[in-house]
């Protein structure tokens, strides 16, 4: 571990965990495998009430989480989440208990969304998939009645990408914004941010390992100027949807999250930003063993609760 990272000693415990999943070879296959062990292994059993069904929404696979209780009389408020992964890696599993979690806390309808991923499928196909369910669910489609006016969307690391993507894309074709986006150490960037060159080496997520993931999805180096494929190349972001952007402090994406967050307040969205002391990238799957990462659950159900 390096020495710049003074990391508690349950996150650094965390982190020694995780790099004991490393893909037995450089292949795709090897890196996809490592990496459903890598989540399995910290996975939690759902809790107890949820009822979870795997259907299809505009024919893109998705997970559907609906809390135990009645459907209240104005329909299920509904959390559309985007996974993590590089935009190569995860699956409707990855993050099955994060999602559960955010149900069962917020008493609300979480639909997890298995959009294609590259290389097979690069940009914009990952984005697609996530607006033709979004919309699918805008449009009534899903199997239990949803509040319209309480539809929100939320994603870690690629899928904060997606989630920030999906807004901009609404915006650009006049739809209706969704009421909330929350957003977990998101990749927004491919400039030289500070953190880029200060977190080069940081845990769970290298300089080299963020350059290949894009790489894989931006098959086109111009696409990097694209605002749906990296956000902060977009020239506002005057009437996107209030948000939660939450920073990992030991994380070279660090400076994605609080430079969209800065962005956001200057153009008069409402926003909070949690900068993540303590906390590395990918650490949402940490909750139940690292203080700093329930503070961080805690914090993002707290806005949520709020605004969904």
């Amino acid at each position: 571990m390096p020495e710049s990272y003074p990391l508690s000693a349950q996150m650094a415990a965390f982190v020694a965990e995780s790099q004991r999943y490393v893909a037995a070879d450089s292949s795709l296959a090897a890196q996809r495998a490592a990496y459903g062990a890598l989540c399995r292994a910290f996975s939690r059993e759902r809790p107890a009430g949820l009822r979870v069904n795997d259907l299809q929404l505009a024919g893109v696979a998705v997970r559907r989480y609906l809390p135990g209780a009645p459907a209240p009389a104005a329909g299920w408020p509904c959390l559309l989440y985007l996974h993590g992964g590089g935009w190569m890696l995860g699956d409707l599993d990855s993050h099955d208990f994060i999602c559960a979690y955010l149900a069962r806390h917020l008493g609300l309808v979480v639909v997890a969304v298995a959009y294609r991923l590259a290389p097979e499928q690069p940009f914009p196909a990952a984005l697609e998939d996530c607006l033709g369910v979004w919309r699918a669910l805008r449009a009534g489609h899903l199997d239990v009645p949803l509040a319209q006016a309480r539809l929100a969307v939320a994603g870690d690391s690629a899928g904060g990408n997606l989630a920030v993507a999906l807004c901009l894309a609404l915006r650009a074709t006049g739809q209706r914004q969704p009421c909330a986006q929350a957003l977990v150490y998101p990749i927004l960037s491919a400039q030289a941010l500070p953190s880029h060159q200060r977190c080069a080496d940081a845990p769970l997520l290298s300089r080299a390992e963020l350059q290949a993931c894009l790489d894989i999805y931006l098959a086109n180096p111009e696409q990097q100027q694209n605002p749906l494929a990296l956000p902060l190349a977009a020239s506002d972001f005057v009437g996107l949807a209030p948000a939660f952007v939450a920073a990992a402090e030991f994380d070279l994406l660090r400076d994605d999250a609080a430079r969209y967050a800065e962005r956001l307040a200057l153009d008069g969205v409402p926003v909070l930003f949690e900068p993540g002391p303590g906390l590395v990238h990918g650490c949402l799957r940490g909750l139940g063993r690292v203080a700093e990462v329930d503070r961080l659950y805690q914090r993002l159900c707290a806005w949520l609760a709020t605004a969904v």
